[in-house]
């Protein structure tokens, strides 16, 4: 009966170690099985009270092109580009649809009246679109950027 006994101990003691490492290789790896993905995009967020449209530059591959238009309620971000950057540059232009101002820079890129692609930025007029100034944004080669466009003169992105 004792050599039951002992090895009825043992095998308990073994399971006892095996679970133990199991709880402990849990506890570290739990966080990374709990974590979500990290997002990464270009993002506008729409701090003003107002719809805003929005269009995006940026060079690709096959060279300049530039898109839109998103359309960010007020208090709403929209998701431009999704996963992760490609591009050091971005440029962004925008226009709050009800009071008609303008967040706007000094690269000139061409833009359409309705929803567009465009490639090139150059002769906007003689291919029929117009000619708008985008606002450059640096990421530092980030893989994710957001903008906040705000009507709230002196912020980063005011309105003019």
């Amino acid at each position: 009966m004792e050599a039951v006994t002992q090895t009825f101990s043992a095998k308990l003691q073994k399971h006892r170690r095996a679970i133990r490492l199991f709880c402990a290789a849990t506890l570290f790896t739990s966080p990374l099985l709990l974590a979500e993905p990290a997002l990464a995009d270009f993002r506008v967020c729409n701090s003003t009270q107002n719809l805003v449209g929005v269009a995006i530059g940026y060079r690709a591959q096959g060279g300049w092109i530039s898109e839109g238009w998103w359309q960010v309620p007020a208090s709403t971000c929209a998701t431009l580009i999704e996963g992760e950057l490609q591009s050091r540059y971005y440029y962004l232009y925008a226009e709050d649809a009800a009071r008609g101002g303008r967040w706007t820079g000094d690269v000139n890129m061409c833009v359409a009246e309705n929803e567009f692609k465009i490639n090139g930025v150059d002769d906007c007029y003689a291919r029929s679109f117009q000619r708008m100034g985008f606002k450059e944004y640096d990421t530092g080669r980030q893989g994710s950027w957001m903008v906040q466009l705000s009507d709230t003169p002196g912020t980063q992105e005011s309105q003019n």
